[in-house]
């Protein structure tokens, strides 16, 4: 069977076709992958909020009990700031800017340890049910926490899976899907901590 030229051409234009209605899909389906993680982020960023809220109300429960642990009160106060002051752009979220974010808040963990730590030193406070309550809310944030950047990484992962398979890689390349960061694990914690008596 001979193929005219006229059926070549009708060939070639049901090709181009299917391609283009490929891609087409592809394209709105890493739109809707990168609206995804837009919004997640946007609920660890929430998380995080939650988290530097309820800090002052806890500074100033310890602060009536351990008046003279205000090194300690400056830090997780500093700490605090500096974590709320470090914004990332959805639209950049590659490893450096999610290293930067999280570096920040990792500043604010660790001063919010040590603070805890403090507060064994005093019995009273460890009664107080404001910071109890406090303590509570503040627990539940991390897990909250956790769980968010849990899901953020899930759409990451799953969004990077996406835009590198073939032809899918084509087409985020022609429309500048790039990677996106991960959260990572912080330096140090693959080791267990250290517990004395």
């Amino acid at each position: 069977m001979k193929i005219t030229k006229r059926q070549f051409i009708y060939l070639i234009l049901l090709v181009a076709i299917i391609a283009v209605i490929s891609g087409c899909g592809s394209y709105n389906r890493m739109v809707e992958m990168d609206e995804a993680i837009t919004g997640q982020w946007a609920q660890v960023e929430t998380a995080y909020q939650r988290r530097a809220d309820l800090i002052p109300n806890l500074v100033n429960t310890v602060k009536g009990y351990a008046d003279f642990e205000k090194e300690t009160l400056t830090q997780v106060i500093e700490a605090r700031a500096k974590a709320t002051s470090v914004t990332v752009n959805p639209e950049n979220l590659d490893a450096q800017a999610i290293q930067q974010f999280q570096n920040a808040q990792d500043g604010l963990s660790s001063a919010l340890s040590r603070l805890m730590v403090v507060v064994e030193r005093y019995p009273d406070l460890k009664a107080n049910q404001n910071f109890l309550d406090l303590q509570a809310q503040l627990e539940g944030t991390e897990n909250r926490i956790a769980v968010e950047r849990r899901k953020f990484n899930d759409a990451t992962r799953n969004y990077n899976t996406f835009i590198r398979r073939f032809p899918k890689n084509i087409v985020a390349a022609i429309f500048g899907f790039d990677k996106k960061g991960y959260f990572e694990a912080a330096e140090g914690s693959e080791q267990a901590p250290t517990v004395e008596f």
